[in-house]
């Protein structure tokens, strides 16, 4: 399933039985994924006994997934990412709605978050991001890619004077347009060059910043989750077209 350092796997029962207990309080999104699709869902109890897992928002995928086999769950929580496989679903009523029930996964992945999946935002539109410099200045860039512990930047020109590795920016406003504006404090990690030949073959730099939230809330960090989710699976779908 995954290429992840074997310190990351946990098979012990009551560390895989704590990790998703953890997933279940916090109502952390849970995606399920097979090879002809995908959804967002939720866990709604864990026990020793059983897995139960929300239904889909749409009927097709959630009859495609009891029939699909070996189903990916990927969530991203504050400290970590979480994957596990569960070789099917079965369909159940649970308090009166439809549901889930699969056994509990003997193994599963915990990544910290230095291994946390990054998705690269698309070419088109922008998502910018304000802010203002210790002079009192703004300034602006535009988001390059995304992750729960940071996210990569571009700045369309120079370089403002004095802007270092290291410097904290307070409440940054990360304009994600059709999901809203958020605000996050940030530390500035690297500075670095973003360099693509163009259509005249034109080689192009373009500086680029790497960012580090700091102290982002469980509700932001639900909301980044989604967000992250749909941008991939929008790439997933241009992708398919592409081809």
């Amino acid at each position: 399933m995954s290429n992840y350092n074997e310190q990351f796997l946990k098979q012990s029962p009551l560390a895989v039985l704590g990790v998703l207990r953890d997933l279940h309080k916090n109502q952390v999104p849970v995606r399920l994924s097979w090879p002809s699709g995908q959804f967002i869902s939720k866990i709604l109890e864990v026990s020793a006994a059983g897995l139960i897992v929300d239904f889909g928002s749409q009927a097709y995928e959630n009859q495609a997934v009891q029939k699909a086999k070996n189903i990916q769950f990927t969530a991203e929580t504050e400290g970590a990412k979480v994957e596990f496989v569960l070789p099917e679903l079965r369909a159940i009523d649970y308090l009166n709605l439809p549901a889930f029930h699969a056994s509990v996964p003997p193994s599963l992945w915990f990544v910290q978050r230095r291994e946390y999946f990054r998705i690269t935002a698309p070419l088109q539109p922008y998502y910018h991001c304000n802010t203002t410099l210790p002079d009192g200045s703004p300034f602006q860039f535009r988001l390059c890619d995304l992750s729960l512990g940071g996210m990569g930047a571009l700045v369309d020109g120079p370089l403002p004077e004095g802007l270092n590795a290291g410097m904290r920016f307070s409440q940054v406003e990360l304009d994600l347009a059709q999901w809203g504006k958020f605000h996050f404090d940030m530390q500035l990690i690297t500075l670095s060059e973003r360099t693509v030949v163009d259509s005249k073959n034109q080689t192009v730099s373009t500086p680029r910043l790497s960012f580090r939230f700091l102290n982002v809330n469980p509700a932001a960090e639900r909301e980044l989750q989604r967000i992250i989710f749909s941008l991939e699976r929008s790439a997933r779908e241009k992708a398919g077209r592409v081809k």
